[in-house]
């Protein structure tokens, strides 16, 4: 079974917390001096939140987390005919967590992350949106469509996105 993934940047992860604790009704599950986990099966949804040096608050990025390999290689399959620049890590240490994921950006330039977690890690990690919009912009067109300064940031458009052909 999949779950969703939501990650937010914060400003201020204590205050933050009280706020989720008090809309999902249920603490976090994983908690960091940076970092805020809820694991919820009512939505089903793995909500992280971070405060972490350079980010904007605000939307980071969407995924899907699956809970066995196989539905990892049958998403990737998928990711791979969505004709988007894709990147891919392996043995990832990202979110207090080890993980193989890959991450593709949609035509508007939202993030998505695939990701099975086998693992947790004492370490932030990196993660591997930097990467995204390397090889996204290297694809694509300059980011001037509109869309919020931290989004065009964290993924640009691909060259075959409509607001390139304008």
């Amino acid at each position: 079974m999949k779950r969703l993934h939501v990650h937010v940047s914060v400003d201020d992860l204590t205050q933050s917390i009280r706020f989720y604790s008090t809309l999902f009704a249920a603490e976090p599950t994983v908690v960091h001096d940076d970092y805020a986990k809820w694991m919820l099966d009512d939505p089903r949804v793995n909500f992280a939140i971070s405060n972490r040096a350079g980010r904007e608050a605000g939307f980071s990025h969407l995924g899907i987390q699956v809970e066995v390999d196989s539905e990892l290689a049958e998403v990737y399959g998928r990711l791979a005919r969505a004709e988007q620049p894709i990147v891919e890590a392996k043995n990832a240490t990202c979110c207090y967590a080890k993980s193989d994921k890959q991450w593709i950006a949609d035509p508007q330039g939202v993030p998505w992350e695939t990701f099975f977690t086998y693992g947790e890690s004492t370490v932030y990690g990196e993660g591997s949106l930097g990467k995204l919009k390397e090889i996204s912009a290297a694809a694509g067109c300059a980011p001037s469509c509109g869309e919020p300064e931290s989004i065009r940031q964290a993924a640009p458009r691909p060259a075959q996105a409509a607001c390139c052909a304008r």
